[in-house]
């Protein structure tokens, strides 16, 4: 097998020009493709965690059926005291589980004494809302860097509809479960900006000022928000919130919860599913080109050697052995390609965090990528372009190998 290898070697060194030229695009597809994954992959992951360290969270619990009424934000659908603390030991048996953040969440009216507007509210507490959604802080463009109570946090675009700055002293008007309307003054302590998705223009306020406004007897939440130390755990520890919550039901035996990731909450989920489709096409379109390269590179090494075939196959050379030659071939073509195509690859990548490409998307400002080489990734693409130059060769090893000798002879 090893004289097979070097002959294989000389016969591609033969042709320097042809072998340089299919190992060149081989590398470039292995570079761009590569280049492309890790790109892609930052800014996915980088959108990812703006929504989720700003305002979601990556998981987050309700009561059955609040999520589909979740427009109208029903306070009737809210966990109970009970339900919470069930919930709060649940995750303390998950050690993934860095933080959680209990939340109201409600509607109501927002004046300023000469208009008036609607407002999504939730109601918090600052130290567990930080500690889950940890660029919570970086969201607030005026006033304190904290949420205290008797303070209001409301969104940019509420506040310049309805002229209201920082110290300004307001009325929430909020209806509780019973139907009956209550209202109360709060000092406006912040402006904060507004991000894409769901939840991002609620202004923020104290849970206890909430659970005071909406006259509650004992602390009911409309959701928890959970954040976790690997965010690539994200569906181990969803499927094992979901094992330990499936016996808590209600008295008509129907589960009390129902757990979500962010995926099912923020429509950028549809963008992400976007660029894994793209990133799959993109390395169909590697396969092809090195189909193709290697293909063409052994047909014609095929056509060019007929004679050198006959010859070796008269003086005794079994078929099997012409065949593993020129498969051998492929796959030092294919092999060479991902080398140089891997070494080009992280030279680019370490080049654009030298460079630290910036970029905007909706609202947020000098977003900076960082990709990086998954060596997952590497060697899964490495082993895909090996396999299918191997492939490519096969059928003219093949149509070598069955030649007859003294057709091949023949051949001029």
């Amino acid at each position: 097998m090893l004289k097979l290898f070097k002959i294989a070697v000389r016969n591609l060194s033969r042709y320097k020009r042809r072998t340089l030229l299919t190992s060149s695009l081989i590398a470039l597809g292995v570079m761009f493709v590569l280049v492309f994954i890790a790109a892609s992959e930052s800014f996915k992951y980088l959108m990812i965690s703006q929504i989720t360290d700003s305002m979601l969270g990556h998981l987050q619990v309700h009561r059955q059926g609040y999520v589909a009424s979740i427009d109208s934000l029903p306070l009737t659908l809210n966990l109970s005291a009970k339900a919470e603390k069930k919930l709060e030991k649940a995750l303390e048996e998950i050690p993934e589980v860095e933080a959680f953040s209990p939340r109201i969440k409600f509607g109501g009216m927002f004046s300023n004494f000469i208009d008036t507007t609607n407002i999504r509210v939730n109601g918090v507490y600052p130290e567990l809302e930080m500690a889950t959604a940890p660029l919570f802080l970086s969201r607030i463009k005026q006033g304190e860097k904290s949420i205290q109570e008797g303070k209001i946090l409301i969104p940019e675009l509420l506040a310049k509809g309805m002229k209201a700055e920082v110290g300004d002293t307001v009325v929430v008007i909020a209806t509780n479960q019973d139907g009956s309307v209550n209202g109360r003054q709060f000092v406006v302590g912040g402006i904060i900006e507004s991000v894409t998705g769901p939840g991002g223009r609620d202004g923020y306020m104290h849970i206890h000022d909430a659970k005071e406004l909406l006259r509650m007897e004992e602390m009911e939440i409309s959701e928890l928000a959970i954040r976790l130390k690997d965010f690539d755990k994200l569906n181990i520890v969803y499927d094992r919130l979901k094992k330990l919550l499936a016996g808590e039901s209600n008295p008509q035996g129907k589960p009390i919860f129902e757990i979500h990731t962010w995926e099912k909450l923020s429509p950028f989920s549809n963008v992400a599913r976007m660029i894994n489709v793209m990133t799959f096409f993109i390395r169909l379109m590697l396969i092809a080109i090195v189909l193709v390269s290697v293909m063409n590179v052994m047909i014609m090494a095929v056509f060019e050697r007929i004679r050198e075939i006959g010859t070796i196959s008269a003086i005794g050379t079994k078929p099997g052995k012409i065949l593993s030659l020129f498969l051998i071939e492929g796959l030092s073509l294919g092999f060479l390609g991902v080398v140089v195509g891997n070494v080009l690859a992280v030279a680019v990548v370490f080049i654009l965090n030298l460079v630290k490409v910036s970029f905007n998307f909706g609202r947020q400002i000098g977003l900076t990528l960082s990709p990086r080489l998954n060596a997952v990734d590497i060697l899964l693409i490495s082993l895909v372009v090996i396999v299918v130059s191997v492939i490519a060769a096969l059928q003219p090893a093949y149509k070598a190998s069955r030649m007859e000798p003294v057709e091949a002879l023949r051949h001029v």
